[in-house]
């Protein structure tokens, strides 16, 4: 009987902390110093053909930015790539990763 409640709370417990979790993964940040311009980058021929280009990109590092190189994709059929970027909001600067687009 004991276990059984054991396991139960241990159950109970973890089921609680998911939706933290999940939630936790949504935070974005707002920075107050714009990112650089785009260091221009020849990108090497794809792996494979129908690859797309994820360009480079400025990543903010707590207290900098630092430069992250472009890679090649696998395709989405039916999809464009939308390249990581920053859009301002009022003074701020606000990271949004790259994604694909129907």
């Amino acid at each position: 009987m004991q276990k059984k409640l054991i396991l139960a709370s241990l159950l109970l417990a973890g089921g609680l902390a998911l939706p933290a979790a999940s939630q936790a993964a949504r935070v974005g940040v707002d920075i107050n110093i714009g990112p650089p311009a785009p260091i221009v980058e020849a990108p090497p021929p794809p792996p494979q053909v129908g690859y797309v280009w994820a360009p480079g990109f400025h990543r903010w590092d707590g207290g900098r930015y630092v430069w992250v190189p472009g890679h090649y994709i696998a395709p989405r059929r039916g999809y464009h790539w939308v390249p990581d970027h920053y859009d301002q909001r009022g003074p701020h600067y606000h990271y949004v990763p790259g994604h694909w687009v129907r």
